[in-house]
Formats: C-alpha cells, structure tokens, sequence
C-alpha cells in the first residue's frame, strides 16, 4: 500500500486517516473499497461490541485482509475512561475488547480512548494508564474531529480541508457509523490526492501518549502531573 504524493507545495503536508466505531457491515466496506481505489492506508480503531454484532467479525477481517491497521477502541465505546470511579472498570474497557479483537490488532497494539470528540484529562485515568503500560499498547489521539455525523452531511469536508490547510500533520478522526458522511469520502481523498498531501498509516509525536507502553511528552501535556498515592 503506498502513500498518495505529488511534487506541489503540499507534498510537505501529511495526513492520518483514521476510523473509529466500527466495524460497521455495509458501511465500512464501502470506505475500503474507496482506499482501496486509491491505494491508502488507514487506522480502524473498532469497539468490542461492535465486532461481536452480527457481521461484525468478518467485517473487521476484511479491514485486516486489506493491509490497513486495526486498533482497541474499547469494548462499549460508553463513559470516558477517566470519568469512571471504578478503576477495573476502566480496565475491563481495554482487556475486553483486546480479547474480542485478538490476532485482528497484531503485530499492532493500538488503542484509542473515546473522549466525546474532545481531548482532556477525561479520556484516561491513570489505572488505565498503568494497564496500557503494561500491555505495550500505543495510545493514538488526534487533531481534527470533523464532526461528521452533522448535517448536512458533506459539511465535514470543508472543516477537514481547513485543518490540512493550518497543521504539517493532520490525524483525522471519521466514523464507520454515519453512512451518509461516507458518500463523501471518495471526493475528499480525491481533493487530498490533488492537494498532494502524503496519506501515511504512521503517527506523529504530537498524537502518540504511549508508544509501545512507553511514556511520551504528550500524555504529560494531557494527563499533568501523577497525583501522590496517599498510600505511600
């Protein structure tokens, strides 16, 4: 799979293209086969439940069968985890889903927290933290939350291209689940091709909390300061 590029000015300009919700059959099958036609790579970041749905499973087979990486994007996709007050809760988001994905994330080990669309302290709390540490797992935010499920439904499209316009490296967050969001997509990638910005699976440090379980300056920008243990 390679990366669309062109010798214009905006060769220097990158942009991530991630999904988070799915899988979602029907849908998600028509944004691979939008990459597919342009040969660009993606991230899925795929809730628990949603692969356990009907067609879930051979949906997400598809993502992984199609070259694109597939990360944990908790098992329910419910409250934030760091606005849950039970600690094994918040863990049980990660350990669940991990499980129900298995070999679909290897060699990967990818998770996204859900944070309604926002980033804050909110998304994380540091028992969870601790068991993305352990598990090794790279924790992938973002920069652009085009807000595709507003209408009318080609509306995240311009507030997508004003981001790659403002920021050297775009990660860009759309959704399986808004099907009419979708019919727009092939025109967008289309745009991004003509633009000559470089489509990559990679991640920049602005974006990355943990890399492979290991602490990065951005989970301190996020997350401050550890509180003290009052235990120790």
């Amino acid at each position: 799979m390679t990366t669309a590029t062109s010798p214009d000015a905006g060769a220097s300009r990158r942009l991530t293209l991630t999904f988070d919700n799915g899988p979602v059959p029907g849908t998600t099958e028509r944004i691979l086969k939008a990459l597919d036609e342009r040969d660009l790579p993606a991230i899925f970041f795929m809730v628990g439940e949603r692969v356990l749905a009907a067609g879930g499973r051979e949906t997400a087979a598809r993502v992984r069968a199609a070259g694109h990486r597939i990360g944990n994007h908790t098992m329910s996709h419910g409250t934030p985890l760091g606005e849950l007050d039970d600690a094994a809760t918040a863990i049980s988001e990660i350990s669940d889903a991990d499980a129900v994905l298995g070999e679909l994330t290897e060699p990967d080990r990818l998770f996204r927290p859900n944070g309604r669309g926002r980033l804050g302290p909110h998304v994380l709390s540091w028992p969870a933290i601790d068991a993305l540490r352990s598990g090794g797992y790279t924790v992938v935010t973002w920069n652009c939350v085009p807000r595709d499920g507003e209408e009318p439904s080609d509306s995240w499209v311009g507030r997508a291209h004003a981001a790659l316009q403002t920021q050297d490296w775009t990660v860009l967050v759309l959704h399986d689940h808004h099907p009419r969001a979708v019919d727009h997509l092939p025109a967008f990638l289309d745009r991004v091709r003509d633009a000559g910005i470089e489509v990559t699976p990679e991640l920049p440090d602005s974006c990355v909390l943990l890399r492979a379980g290991r602490p990065q300056p951005a989970l301190d920008a996020l997350m401050g300061q550890r509180p003290r243990d009052p235990g120790r």
